[in-house]
């Protein structure tokens, strides 16, 4: 059983987030695709079975350490360079002259829940951009600015102090397929940012499942697992959040390009490309893209 290593969110090999694509993915169950990834010990696996009723369409199962997600970011950007590497046709049905993959292709990705395109295109050898589209945002609950005692509470569960919080700015619940509380923070506090309390259950009773510190002036953000043990490189689905939440207060224009930094302070630099379009909280359309670099590929035996 083949898999492709694959760093997303970068141009260089060994940066950005890793991912392990399995392209083939038929006949593995659930909890077999769990095992794989705990064994691979990649933040997250994505599994992929060919959908033969339509064309450059697959169905997508993302897992990361604890079980499958309903959605996530950079999980579906680098199956879709790894789809484009292995099928984008080529010179001899439309490609460009040179035989290479074709310069543009759309893939449809189906999760448990939704249906999400990719548009991928080939940047150098084994090198691709991608955006993904994250369809429309949701806005789940109000802002959190004008309560201190809240602001004081959500800056705590990252061992700051209120006035680390941008005062321009309220913490606000989004949701591009994942619900995440943005906190927006000012100076150093993103460097001193740690979790100090586990996350589940305070940021339950704020509509969210997970949160992402997000620095507006310097466009840089951070996000760990909820207990705190472990920082993600870059967060696909949390730049998502994190683009609708600008385009909502104004800091980033209908569908102005922007690039969103995160995975310094991993030792893997990343940088997502981030628009948002409508107004308001009418958000319809929510993108975030990158590169993807194509690491080598490695198998698994086919264990019952």
């Amino acid at each position: 059983m083949r898999y492709t290593h694959v760093d997303v969110f970068t141009s260089r090999p060994y940066s950005g987030n890793s991912l392990a694509v399995f392209p083939e993915a038929h006949g593995l169950t659930g909890d077999r695709m769990l095992s794989i990834t705990r064994e691979l010990r990649h933040f997250e696996s994505v599994f992929l079975t060919r959908d033969p009723a339509r064309p450059r369409t697959h169905r997508a199962r993302v897992f990361d350490l604890t079980g499958e997600l309903d959605f996530a970011g950079h999980p579906l950007l680098g199956a879709a360079g790894v789809l484009h590497d292995l099928h984008a046709p080529d010179a001899a049905d439309g490609g460009p002259a040179d035989g290479g993959p074709a310069d543009r292709v759309t893939w449809t990705l189906r999760l448990r829940s939704r249906t999400v395109e990719a548009v991928i295109r080939r940047s150098g050898p084994r090198r691709y951009e991608g955006t993904l589209d994250q369809g429309p945002a949701e806005f789940t609950r109000r802002p959190y600015g004008t309560d201190g005692a809240a602001r004081a509470a959500i800056a705590s569960w990252f061992s700051l102090d209120a006035g680390d919080l941008d005062p321009r700015l309220p913490p606000e619940t989004v949701s591009t397929g994942l619900r995440y509380l943005v906190v927006p923070v000012r100076g150093d506090a993103l460097a001193r940012a740690r979790v100090a309390t586990p996350l589940d259950a305070p940021l339950a009773r704020l509509g969210a499942a997970y949160a992402y510190l997000l620095d507006v002036t310097a466009m840089e953000g951070r996000h760990w697992t909820n207990d705190g043990l472990l920082e993600d490189t870059a967060t696909g689905s949390g730049a998502g959040c994190a683009a609708a939440y600008l385009r909502r207060h104004g800091r980033l224009g209908d569908g102005e390009r922007a690039v969103l930094r995160q995975g310094r302070f991993t030792g893997r630099p990343s940088e997502m490309t981030i628009s948002a379009h409508g107004h308001g909280t009418d958000l319809r359309t929510v993108k975030v893209g990158g590169g993807v670099v194509i690491v080598g590929e490695g198998r698994l035996a086919a264990l019952p």
